[in-house]
């Protein structure tokens, strides 16, 4: 959800015209890499999901995803996650309606869904040639399974936050924004540059880009679009 591919484009340029020589990049929540997967030199990239980090591993180790799982599979998958980390990642998230943990299998087309090129399109084989695209893109990138503020950043980090959007689903209720702001303040009064994408910020944040995107909503085998302004903001102390 909230994928950076689309938008990425637009602001990856503002975030890296005034990086320095040698300078690190860090993504504290990298997600789906379609941000860090277009940066040179030396990155890292951090997720709290245990499950999306072991994924990123097994591709940089060559882990190619299967073309397909049968219904059978996703469900036998959820019903036991600690068994396997890198398929339940594989059908918690690619085999699942919209990128939604366990949103539902995707594969299970609904009456009356459109065709394409005149057959039913196999979400699953799409999602695995898509990571396979990145694997070249992210083979040097460190990643880490740790809390955003508990990384051990580089000196002068130039750090980009995709962190969960404020007021939007319900599985992020229990992230502090008020102390992910706060921290960030505290990073970039300690020599690190930060770059926040979010809806909205506190008052002393600057608003550097705005980009309006369609967002889809999914609720089981019904999908949806949103229009929203996503912005990307900078610390202005």
């Amino acid at each position: 959800m909230g994928s950076k591919r689309r938008i990425a484009k637009h602001i990856l340029p503002i975030i890296l015209r005034e990086r320095k020589k040698n300078q690190v990049y860090v993504e504290p929540f990298v997600g789906g890499c379609n941000m860090i997967d277009k940066v040179e030199g030396k990155r890292i990239g951090n997720d709290i999901n245990k499950y999306l980090i072991v994924f990123w591993k097994a591709i940089q180790n060559g882990f190619i995803p299967p073309k397909y799982i049968s219904k059978e599979e996703y469900y036998k998958i959820k019903s036991d996650k600690e068994n396997d980390w890198i398929m339940t990642l594989w059908a918690g998230i690619c085999c699942s309606y919209c990128g939604k943990w366990f949103g539902g299998y995707m594969n299970d087309y609904p009456e009356g869904r459109r065709l394409k090129n005149g057959r039913l399109p196999n979400h699953q084989e799409e999602a695995g040639n898509s990571i396979l695209k990145q694997k070249d893109k992210i083979k040097d990138v460190t990643f880490l399974n740790l809390e955003y503020n508990k990384i051990d950043y580089p000196d002068n980090s130039l750090i980009y936050c995709d962190p969960p959007y404020e007021s939007t689903t319900k599985y992020k209720d229990d992230f502090n924004h008020k102390k992910f702001w706060e921290w960030c303040r505290e990073m970039v009064k300690n020599g690190h540059t930060v770059f926040v994408s979010e809806y909205n910020a506190p008052e002393d944040f600057e608003c550097l880009k705005e980009i309006q995107t369609n967002t889809q909503l999914c609720h089981g085998a019904k999908i949806g679009n949103m229009n929203k302004v996503e912005k990307l903001f900078t610390y202005s102390h």
